[in-house]
C-alpha cells in the first residue's frame, strides 16, 4: 500500500503524536509498504531533521504556537495536496488531526481517497486549560474532520466513549505499542541513582512535557515527603514555575533513547499527573521498565493501570491523594517490586509490531469498504 501520513508533529519533536507517527512509518516500511510523511517544518534546524527518517518526509511551512514555541502549527500550503497526489496514495492517515490534518482530510476528499483519522489529543481539555473556554469550538472542529474520515481510531476506551458522546461515529479502538527491548528493568543504574539521590532517597519520577495541562505542580506534596526525591524529565513552558513549585526536585531536561530508558529503570515510582491523556505512553514505558505507576483515574491510564496490581489510580487533580499514594508505596518495597513485575508482564505483548499490524488491518478494511460501496 501507498500511505500518506499527515501528522501535526514529527521527530525531532518529542511528544505522543510525533512518536506514534514515526513508529507507524517504520512499521509500514518493515512490512513492505510505501509511506510518505507530511509534517510541519522544523524551526532553526542546522542539520537535516529527517536524515534518519524511515521514509521520505515533506515539510510544510509552520509557525510556533504563541506561548508554547516548542509546538509548531502548519500554515496553508499547496505542498500537502501535491504530495498526496504525487505519492499516488491508496489511503491517507491523519495523525492527531486539527490544523494540518483538517487540510489533509479536505485533500483526501477532493482526490476521492479513503482516510483513517487517529485521535490522540484531548483538544477540548487543552482549550479549557489554556483559555478557560473553547471546548465547544474544539469539538466542532474535531467532528468536522473525524466525521469526514472513513474510520476514527481511538487509543483508549475512555477516548472512544468521549468521541461517541460528542457525535463522532465509525470509531474503533487502536492502542499504542511500547518498545519492551529499549525499556526494560535490567537498565537500573546504581551510579545514576547515587547521583540523583546521594542520601539514598526514594526516586519518584515524572517524565513528559512541562506544560499547564500536565499539572506537574501536583507533585509539590510529594516533594515534602521524608526520604523522597522527585525527578522531573522533560521541557516546556511551565519549567520556570515548576522549579519554584517543586522544592528539592531534580530537573534533568529533555532526554531520549537509551538515556531515557536508563532513567525510567532507575526510578522507584513513576508518577503521572495529567488528567487529559487519551492514552499516556510514558505509563507504558514505566511499566515496561518494571516500575510501579501512580496516575490519575481518568482517560488513558484507566486502561493501562490495573489498580492495586500494577500501580495505583488516584482522583484527578488531587495532590493529597497523589502524595498519599506515593507515601504508601514508599513504605512498601515488596509491593513496589510486585507492581513492577506485574506491569512488565502486562505490556510484554504490546509491541509496535503487533499494533502496527492492527493498523494495517484497519487500512485494508477501509479499502474493502470503499470498494464495496463503489460496487
Amino acid at each position: 500500500m501507498r500511505v500518506v501520513i499527515v501528522t501535526e508533529s514529527f521527530p525531532p519533536d518529542v511528544n505522543g503524536v510525533a512518536h506514534c507517527a514515526l513508529q507507524t512509518a517504520r512499521h509500514l516500511v518493515r512490512r513492505g509498504h510505501d509511506p510518505l510523511v507530511v509534517a510541519p517544518a522544523v524551526a532553526g534546524a542546522t542539520d537535516d531533521p529527517d536524515a534518519d527518517a524511515p521514509c521520505p518526509v515533506v515539510r510544510v511551512p509552520s509557525l510556533p504556537l504563541p506561548g508554547y514555541p516548542q509546538v509548531r502549527v502548519a500554515l496553508p500550503s499547496r505542498r500537502l495536496a501535491a504530495a498526496i497526489a504525487a505519492h499516488r496514495a491508496d489511503v491517507v492517515h491523519l495523525a492527531g488531526p486539527f490544523v494540518l490534518g483538517v487540510r489533509g482530510m479536505a485533500a483526501a476528499t477532493r482526490l476521492g481517497l479513503p482516510a483513517v483519522a487517529v485521535y490522540q489529543t484531548d483538544l477540548a481539555g487543552y482549550a479549557r486549560t489554556y483559555m478557560g473556554t473553547g471546548e465547544g469550538a474544539a469539538w466542532r472542529r474535531l467532528r468536522a474532520v473525524h466525521g469526514a474520515a472513513d474510520r476514527t481510531l481511538a487509543p483508549s476506551t475512555a477516548a472512544a466513549r468521549d468521541l461517541e458522546t460528542h457525535g463522532i461515529g465509525r470509531v474503533r479502538l487502536w492502542r499504542r505499542g511500547v518498545d519492551t527491548v529499549r525499556f526494560r528493568p535490567d537498565l537500573r543504574d546504581d551510579a545514576l541513582r547515587r547521583e540523583l539521590a546521594p542520601g539514598g532517597e526514594l526516586l519518584v519520577g515524572y517524565i513528559g512535557r512541562l506544560a499547564p495541562e500536565k499539572r506537574v505542580e501536583l507533585l509539590s506534596g510529594v516533594c515534602g515527603l521524608p526520604g523522597v526525591r522527585v525527578v522531573v524529565v522533560g521541557d516546556g513552558p511551565s519549567e520556570p514555575a515548576l522549579r519554584t513549585a517543586l522544592p528539592g526536585a531534580r530537573f534533568l531536561g529533555r532526554r531520549t533513547g537509551d538515556d531515557l530508558a536508563r532513567i525510567f529503570a532507575s526510578l522507584d515510582v513513576f508518577a503521572h499527573t495529567g488528567p487529559y491523556e487519551t492514552f499516556c505512553q510514558t505509563v507504558q514505558e514505566a511499566m515496561a521498565s518494571g516500575i510501579p505507576v501512580v496516575a490519575p483515574a481518568a482517560g488513558g491510564p484507566l486502561d493501562l493501570v490495573d489498580h492495586r496490581r500494577t500501580g495505583l489510580l488516584v482522583p484527578p487533580d488531587d495532590p493529597t491523594a497523589l502524595r498519599d499514594a506515593v507515601a504508601s508505596l514508599a513504605e512498601a518495597p515488596a509491593l513496589r517490586a510486585a507492581y513492577g513485575r506485574a506491569g512488565r508482564t502486562a505490556v510484554e505483548g504490546r509491541t509496535w509490531e503487533a499494533v502496527g499490524d492492527e493498523l494495517i488491518g484497519h487500512y485494508l478494511e477501509v479499502l474493502r469498504e470503499r470498494t464495496a460501496v463503489a460496487a
